[in-house]
């Protein structure tokens, strides 16, 4: 399973099948990814319906303490899901959809770096080869084919938007929103929604500035006061060499005298 510059340092929600749509009655297993502690994280959920709830308290099924499996998947199900720990820290959250239209865009589950190459899936429920399939950005038309693909071949900050897909004769899926992650050293991540294997997903811009604000503030605050420190010393040389300067031209002053 590969997995995100961004899972390789903090915990990570993993989704399996690697996506955020899902019909009626799929299964999707969902669990805690972290590389320096395996134990201790459980998998949580927000719903409209029933707040927010741990697995296995009336939904999923805890096959362990950090694995969670959602055997037939309702509508719902639709909610935000996270890992949380028991001393309260939280992992990225994933928005997921389980819905009773028969088409579906098959996307990744979590942000994707930027120069990856994306593959997004236009899946219909039934019949897949007559059909037609349509993609769209925002709203816009972007490509249109009868294989039901659509590859991004190296994604950049252009690429982040609402994606559906529609299929003739079937409808329009629901909405997912794709990411992409302003890191271009990790070009050779291959993303491949539910047919290649598992890779993260991470949800909103606003988290991302959020990590920001965290990191940066103490350093600004740090270079702040390292240069109000070094304006006072500077200072206080500055007052001590006027001070030696006057001294010394007082003994002379007395000498003359």
């Amino acid at each position: 399973m590969l997995v995100t510059p961004f899972c390789l340092m903090l915990t990570c929600l993993q989704v399996s099948p690697d996506r955020s749509q899902f019909f009626r009655y799929d299964s999707i297993t969902l669990s805690c990814e972290d590389p320096l502690n395996s134990t201790g994280w459980k998998v949580k959920r927000r719903t409209s319906d029933s707040g927010v709830r741990p697995c296995s308290s009336g939904w999923g099924f805890a096959s362990s303490g950090s694995i969670c499996i959602i055997g037939n998947t309702y509508p719902t199900d639709t909610g935000v899901y996270w890992c949380e720990s028991d001393g309260g820290n939280q992992s990225n959250e994933v928005n997921i959809t389980i819905t009773d239209r028969t088409v579906i865009l098959e996307s990744p589950a979590m942000p994707v770096s930027e120069g990856a190459a994306v593959v997004l899936y236009c899946k219909a429920e039934t019949n897949a080869s007559k059909h037609k399939y349509n993609f769209f950005k925002d709203g816009r038309l972007v490509r249109s084919n009868c294989s039901g693909e659509m590859t991004i071949v190296s994604a950049s900050r252009s690429d982040e938007g609402l994606y559906t897909c529609s299929a003739s004769g079937l409808g329009e899926s629901e909405g997912s929103w794709l990411t992409v992650l302003g890191d271009g050293n990790n070009k050779n991540i291959q993303l491949t929604p539910s047919s290649g294997p598992a890779t993260a997903s991470f949800s909103f811009p606003e988290s991302r500035l959020l990590c920001h604000l965290i990191v940066g503030i103490p350093y600004l605050f740090s270079t702040i006061l390292l240069g109000l420190i070094y304006r006072d010393r500077k200072r206080g040389k500055a007052a001590q060499i006027a001070a030696d300067k006057r001294k010394n031209l007082d003994v002379n002053m007395e000498r003359i005298v």
